[in-house]
């Protein structure tokens, strides 16, 4: 599992939610659709309709991928903090039952707000 409590070295870009599908699509359920993604070098974060799906790329190759699956249904409460002047990274933060605090960084490029807006679109 990723490792969710230490600093992230880079910050994840948002990209086009097609780039990611073929890797994330033999995980999808029966009407889960993909609406958004993120990607640092090698390493992505994909947000369904129905959860969040980190994607841990390992080893030299890139072959190993550790896939963690957060569903909405265990968030219990949500932060989005948007770039600043000095603070040039947007980060989300979920508290996941039983899980704890995940904490996700973001360049300054990325929409938080939209994603702050789909996450209470199928959290609230």
């Amino acid at each position: 599992m990723i490792d969710f409590s230490s600093p992230s070295v880079f910050k994840l870009t948002q990209v086009d939610p097609g780039s990611v599908y073929s890797q994330v699509a033999p995980l999808l359920i029966n009407g889960e659709q993909l609406v958004a993604a993120f990607k640092t070098a090698r390493d992505f974060v994909a947000f369904t309709n129905k959860r969040l799906i980190a994607a841990n790329v390992q080893g030299m190759t890139g072959k190993k991928v550790d896939f963690t699956s957060l569903p909405y249904n265990k968030i219990q409460a949500f932060s989005i903090e948007t770039a600043g002047n000095f603070d040039r990274d947007a980060e989300l933060e979920l508290w996941f039952s039983g899980l704890g605090k995940v904490r996700l960084e973001f360049k300054a490029s990325a929409d938080i707000r939209q994603l702050g807006q789909i996450i209470g679109t199928y959290v609230l």
